[in-house]
């Protein structure tokens, strides 16, 4: 026959592994909870990533037809330099003049710029 004591340690066992069994399903619960908070911040920093590559790609996108565009211009301008260059002494001399006329501008506006910020 079992004892009273035998009896009473078997129902304070039962008793303490309910009570674990209870403050395990907290934690789980605890926790579970808590990864259910990083996952939806991950999502939103992935949604975030997302539009953030879709505007950068949109944004390299028009950068390249400007380029596309510019590089056109350029190779235009070159070929009408070269033209100039080609043909004749008298081009030669108003290339010149041109660019002389450049380099001047570009002297008085940089005295311009430097004058005004200045004072």
């Amino acid at each position: 026959m079992m004892s009273w004591s035998a009896s009473a340690a078997r129902n304070h066992n039962s008793v303490g592994r309910g009570r674990s069994e209870e403050l395990m399903e907290q934690e789980n619960q605890r926790m579970t909870e808590n990864l259910a908070g990083k996952v939806s911040r991950l999502k939103n920093i992935a949604f975030d990533i997302e539009n953030d590559a879709k505007d950068s790609t949109s944004y390299l996108s028009g950068m390249q037809e400007d380029f596309e565009g510019s590089a056109g211009l350029l190779g235009g301008t070159m070929k009408r330099v070269n033209y100039m260059m080609a043909n004749g002494k008298n081009n030669r001399r108003l290339m010149c003049y041109i660019i002389l006329g450049l380099v001047v501008l570009f002297i008085i506006c940089y005295y311009f710029v430097l004058h005004f910020r200045g004072g």
